[in-house]
């Protein structure tokens, strides 16, 4: 791991994040300020093994850091997953003269990058980049700010349209396995509800009582539930269907969907962009990152096992958990 630095692949990985675009322009241009080259792969993984790359120079970055989605695309890659991938993948890096590799993306694509390094001869250095937050050890993913605020603006549109009519509404946002972005969008959102995987399990009754306790006291008015992907088999709008039948009041279930992957990055997203990537090869040039996912934590920037990244230990806010359910659970009438 002590040969000099001289080229760099990069590569993003799974879903898009917005913020992507300013991670690559941070590691380009942190890399030609040393005189080093960066090799772009297309389509993630994928591009290694259909050497399907191009070099990178400074002025192709320079205004991308507002775009969306990720000038490098991104795609699953099944070959890395088959017997002989990950080896074939590593002898392709070092055939290209590959130094390093940094890959942005989640924790499937770091267990991607732990699969090659065994057979590669270079470093490699990972950069959160998913809207789930998932990922252990950065307090925040690149994408998780601009999908929460994505998701807010619908919800903020639906609430409008909910008062109007006095119906329930369901918005499933992403976050597959974890509650991230669905406890962040219904607190900020003002929800009613929240339904994620750190409360377990959907409860159609419980979700009816809470219902009518809060029309018993208040009358009849909107009521909005976010809930996280995957939280009801069925789908949301499966379970607002059986609430409208349960309850008597119309529900209607809006899917956010990929829409929360797409548009610029706001600002924090962005300013966490660049710090990552630069850091990353700040890090690379040291000799300190192989194997390292360059991350933040309490507002400095760290390196923290790639090999720790999907341990799901990371939590979501355990605080804000308690007070939401409390605030549910308070049915005690408004004092005059």
């Amino acid at each position: 791991m002590s040969q000099p630095i001289r080229k760099i692949g990069l590569l993003t990985s799974g879903g898009d994040a917005p913020g992507m675009n300013a991670a690559i322009r941070a590691v380009v241009l942190t890399a030609a300020a040393q005189g080093i080259d960066v090799i772009g792969y297309k389509h993630g993984f994928n591009g290694i093994f259909s050497n399907e790359y191009q070099q990178i120079h400074r002025a192709e970055v320079l205004h991308i850091i507002q775009q969306g989605g990720t000038i490098l695309k991104s795609a699953r890659c099944k070959q890395l997953e088959q017997a002989g991938g990950p080896e074939q993948a590593a002898e392709l890096l070092d055939k290209n003269g590959i130094d390093a590799l940094i890959v942005i993306g989640g924790d499937g694509s770091f267990r991607g990058c732990q699969a090659i390094a065994p057979f590669y001869q270079g470093q490699i250095v990972g950069i959160p980049g998913t809207i789930d937050n998932d990922v252990d050890g950065t307090d925040f993913t690149i994408g998780f700010s601009t999908a929460l605020n994505t998701a807010l603006d619908a919800i903020d549109k639906i609430r409008d349209t909910a008062d109007a009519f006095e119906r329930i509404f369901l918005i499933e946002v992403m976050g597959r396995h974890t509650g991230y972005l669905a406890l962040a969008a219904g607190i900020a959102s003002g929800a009613e509800q929240i339904i994620c995987p750190e409360y377990g399990e959907v409860d159609i009754n419980d979700l009816l009582q809470d219902i009518q306790q809060i029309q018993q006291q208040y009358g009849r008015s909107s009521y909005i539930i976010v809930i996280a992907e995957t939280m009801y088999p069925a789908g949301a709008t499966t379970l607002a269907a059986e609430l409208t039948r349960a309850s008597g009041i119309e529900c209607r279930a809006c899917v956010l969907g990929h829409l929360q992957r797409g548009g610029s990055p706001v600002g924090s997203d962005r300013i966490l962009a660049t710090k990552l990537g630069a850091y990353a090869v700040e890090q690379l040039l040291l000799g300190n990152a192989h194997l390292m996912m360059a991350g933040e934590q309490a507002g400095l920037a760290v390196l923290f096992p790639l090999s720790l990244t999907g341990d799901k230990k990371k939590q979501a806010d355990p605080y804000l958990l308690d007070w939401q359910q409390r605030m549910l659970q308070d049915s005690s009438p408004a004092k005059e």
